[in-house]
């Protein structure tokens, strides 16, 4: 019986042995997995922090592009309003024979034409032969040139635009 004792002491000390292993384990890896816990919400935070600041500046970027093209849009509405106006003025010109448009013929090809030579301290030409265009062909004239000022200041817009993409 005294055996029997010792085998259930024995057993006791055993379990008892690894009952404190087992808490000392416990403790030691509960330690450490705080310990990595606490790293690793630190390297979260500092992410999140990184993130944060990339994603404020990408947005400030953003503003300044909106910004430049807003800039860039009234800057070509500009340019195209004073172009219209310009053109639709030499229009209403034309149109009340207040402005002629004239074309330079070559001295030789007009020799049998009856083209009076304008003169005057006026005339950058010199004296050379004009003939006055019909005001029908003046105003299809102009309608060219008005198309073709729309097409350059648009191409104008989309290169600015296209630049202000790229940087």
């Amino acid at each position: 019986m005294n055996a029997h004792w010792r085998l259930i002491g024995a057993l006791a000390l055993v379990l008892a042995g690894f009952g404190s292993a087992w808490q000392f384990q416990d403790w030691r890896y509960g330690k450490q997995l705080a310990e990595q816990a606490r790293l690793s919400a630190e390297t979260l935070n500092q992410l999140a922090v990184v993130g944060a600041t990339a994603q404020q500046a990408e947005q400030d970027k953003r503003i300044a592009l909106e910004q430049k093209l807003v800039a860039s849009d009234k800057t070509h509405f500009e340019k195209m309003t004073n172009a219209q106006n310009d053109q639709a003025r030499l229009r209403d010109r034309l149109a009340t024979a207040d402005v002629r448009l004239s074309v330079l013929i070559d001295a030789d090809s007009a020799s049998g034409c009856d083209v009076p030579k304008a003169a005057g301290a006026g005339g950058v030409d010199h004296a050379t032969v004009r003939a006055r265009l019909d005001p029908a062909h003046a105003q299809r004239i102009i309608a060219i040139t008005d198309t073709g000022d729309r097409g350059l200041i648009a191409l104008q817009a989309c290169q600015a635009y296209v630049k202000a993409l790229g940087q």
